[in-house]
């Protein structure tokens, strides 16, 4: 990640509009006078919201594009529902109020740009920017980038299941004929009768249309989607002999997942009693629910990377105190702080991201 952004600051709402039947662009300025963003195409801002019942949420979302005023800035939001095999769950809560709840003059709390998926403009090497879903967000912003002030070789590959949810077809379109030398392939997993002339290749992007497309194999790509699109296409752009240091991506997850031959979660380890135990005079930390106890590691970075360590999959977003999708609650013991979040928790919370234990602790991970 990128340095922390300086707190959060009011910017107002001066545009609301639907892209598509799931996601709505909003475009943003700031509300004390003049305050022109230091942004790099690809970065994210952070959006703190306070919902309907009082609860606050911090949310990222990625810059769609700096807009022609260099005092503007938009995000595109993903009205997130609820997971299609948990339907117990609740549906995106941010995304959800963005949609519904934030009108045209609302002012929201924004701090950022932050991330470190970004276009590296000094790259003489023909790019490629490769999306799935609303994971075409940050592609945009260099898209634009690209398209104005550039002249590299570019690839925009998008994937989606259909018209009715591809946003920002017309606009990817207008920019790629700002000049020659940037190429469009739309691909539609389950086309309606009404997409027969707005995509150019149906079901997954296959190794066939990745090597009809990209002649050459000195790319700098980017990539960003949805989870098993990210694993099937890491994969698949490996398997063509992409070097690993070729690839950028955003993907909010370990990194070793893309490899991964089996992507099923491990079931979790069995609830234990033990009392607490060190080594070498280590403290002890224990998550709950699994019981799942551990000494302190000082060669982890933070106590999230300890509880993956462990065979653990606690919930996060940014790895960087951004967030607050990490979020636990602190039963025992102390920590510490070694980077300041960005919005901290209240009533006994801590952020595993950015923490480390000064005693032994039991942390209760949320299911």
């Amino acid at each position: 990640m990128s340095s922390q952004p300086q707190g959060f600051k009011a910017w107002r709402v001066i545009e609301k509009t639907p892209e598509s039947a799931v996601i709505t662009s909003f475009v943003l300025a700031p509300q004390d006078g003049p305050a022109p963003m230091d942004f790099r195409p690809g970065q994210f801002l952070t959006v703190r919201l306070v919902l309907g019942d009082g609860t606050r949420v911090l949310r990222n979302y990625s810059v769609s594009a700096l807009t022609d005023n260099p005092l503007q800035v938009r995000i595109s939001v993903k009205r997130e529902p609820a997971p299609f095999d948990r339907q117990d769950l609740p549906a995106g809560q941010g995304s959800n109020h963005l949609h519904d709840g934030v009108r045209v003059g609302d002012v929201l709390d924004i701090a950022g740009p932050s991330g470190t998926f970004v276009l590296d403009e000094q790259s003489p090497r023909p790019v490629v920017l490769f999306s799935g879903g609303v994971g075409l967000t940050p592609m945009l912003s260099m898209l634009h980038r690209l398209s104005g002030q550039s002249m590299r070789p570019v690839h925009f590959l998008h994937a989606c299941e259909n018209g009715a949810v591809h946003g920002f077809r017309d606009e990817v379109l207008a920019l790629a004929d700002r000049r020659p030398g940037i190429e469009v392939h739309f691909c539609y997993r389950n086309p309606s009768e009404a997409d027969r002339d707005r995509f150019h290749s149906q079901g997954l992007i296959s190794r066939q249309t990745l090597q009809s497309l990209l002649p050459l194999d000195d790319y700098d790509i980017y990539l960003c989607g949805p989870r098993l699109f990210m694993q099937a296409n890491w994969r698949l752009l490996r398997s063509l002999g992409v070097a690993r240091e070729r690839i950028h991506y955003e993907f909010f997850g370990p990194a070793t997942v893309l490899e991964e031959d089996d992507v099923s979660p491990a079931p979790p380890p069995e609830p234990t009693l033990s009392e607490p135990v060190a080594k070498d005079g280590a403290v002890s930390v224990c998550f709950m629910p699994s019981g799942t106890r551990v000494a302190w590691d000082e060669n982890c970075h933070s106590l999230l990377e300890l509880a993956e360590q462990a065979g653990l999959t606690p919930a996060f977003n940014c790895r960087a105190g951004l967030c607050n999708t990490c979020q636990v609650s602190l039963r025992e013991g102390t920590v510490e702080y070694f980077d300041d979040p960005l919005d901290a928790p209240q009533n006994g919370d801590i952020l595993l991201c950015c923490t480390r234990p000064t005693s032994a602790i039991t942390v209760q991970l949320r299911q």
